[in-house]
């Protein structure tokens, strides 16, 4: 849950990728550490690598580009935290389509097509 009042969906989306940013990226730098000391992480020095999916096409902008606009300037620079790891290619985003979203099957009321859709894929079946 967001603790702060979005002004737009794409502040909200945005936000919310930050949010969940901030749980990742401790465990991948766990990961990492582990691995450079000699732990069994694997057999080889893991790489590790963080895909993040986003419907909202204005938070993807944001994302990627360091170029402030008018009505995004507000946004506060806390959010801003996971920049670093997208230009060293240890996080990339990716583009995902509304009705491909099954992060939606939790948030938003659908259709009975797409809530068993949504449900197959989270379930593996």
């Amino acid at each position: 849950m967001q603790t702060e009042i979005a002004l737009s969906s794409t502040e909200s989306e945005f936000t919310g990728l930050s949010y969940s940013l901030r749980d990742a990226i401790p465990i991948m730098e766990l990961l990492n550490e582990l691995g450079s000391a000699g732990f069994p992480v694997s057999k080889e020095t893991p790489r590790v690598h963080c895909r993040v999916y986003e419907d909202n096409s204005g938070a993807l902008e944001i994302a990627r580009e360091y170029k402030f606009r008018p009505r995004t300037k507000h946004i506060n620079v806390k959010l801003h935290h996971f920049r670093d790891y997208v230009d060293r290619k240890e996080i990339s985003i990716h583009h995902i389509g509304t009705l491909d979203q099954p992060a939606d099957l939790l948030t938003k009321p659908l259709s009975q097509t797409l809530f068993e859709k949504f449900r197959k894929v989270l379930m593996g079946w």
